[in-house]
C-alpha cells in the first residue's frame, strides 16, 4: 500500500485536490493506496503531552505509515518552507522505525514560480535523515490556482503526462524497493 499524504490542513487546499489527484492515479496503475489528509490529526495530539505518550486517535496514523510499501507526500510552499503541520506530523511518527528504508517522493505545489521547490527539498533532507529512500524524480506545480480545473483535475496535457508518469514510476519504485 502507499500512503499518499497531503501536507497541509488548510480547508479546500489545492494541496488535498493534487493528493487525490495522485492516489486516484496510483489506484489506476493497480496500486492499493490511501490518503492522510493532515486536517483529519486528532485535536488531542496538539498537547505537550503526546511527545511521551500519543492519544490512541493518532495510532491510524501512524500504523498506516508503518505498514506503507512507499510515502508520497504532496507539500504546498508556505513562507519558503513546508507548513508546520506536515512537521510536526513527521516529529509524531515513532522514531526511527516510521521512516527507515520507506521509499518516499514529493510533489511540490505553490502559487509563486518555483513551484514548490524548497519545501520539497526541506522535506528530503527531514526524509534522508530518518533514512528514507528517496526516489529520484520530483514534480513541481509552479502557479497552482491556474493548473487545476473545479474538479481537481489537471487542465494542462503534458503536465498530467508528467504527473502520471512520476506517480507511475514511484509505485515500480516502491515495488523495487521492497523486494530488496
Amino acid at each position: 500500500m502507499i500512503v499518499v499524504i497531503a501536507g497541509t490542513n488548510r480547508a479546500g487546499s489545492n494541496t488535498l485536490k493534487v493528493a487525490k489527484l495522485a492516489l486516484r492515479q496510483l489506484q489506476a496503475v493497480g496500486e492499493e493506496a490511501t490518503l492522510i489528509d493532515l486536517a483529519e490529526l486528532p485535536a488531542q495530539l496538539f498537547t505537550p503531552t503526546v511527545y511521551g505518550d500519543k492519544p490512541a486517535e493518532f495510532e491510524p496514523f501512524q500504523k498506516a505509515i508503518l505498514e506503507a510499501d512507499g510515502i508520497l507526500t504532496v507539500t504546498p510552499e508556505y513562507n519558503g518552507s513546508y507548513p508546520g503541520i506536515l512537521k510536526y506530523f513527521i516529529d509524531m511518527l515513532r522514531f526511527p522505525e516510521s521512516l527507515v528504508d520507506m521509499p518516499a517522493a514529493f510533489i511540490g505545489l505553490a502559487s509563486g514560480e518555483w513551484g514548490g521547490l524548497r519545501s520539497v527539498e526541506q522535506l528530503e533532507m527531514v526524509f534522508h535523515y530518518r533514512h528514507a529512500h528517496l526516489f529520484g524524480r520530483r514534480l513541481f506545480l509552479k502557479g497552482i490556482s491556474k493548473l487545476l480545473d473545479d474538479d481537481g483535475h489537471l487542465l494542462d496535457p503534458e503536465l498530467t503526462r508528467r504527473f502520471d508518469e512520476l506517480v507511475s514510476g514511484f509505485a515500480g519504485f516502491c515495488r523495487k524497493v521492497r523486494q530488496g
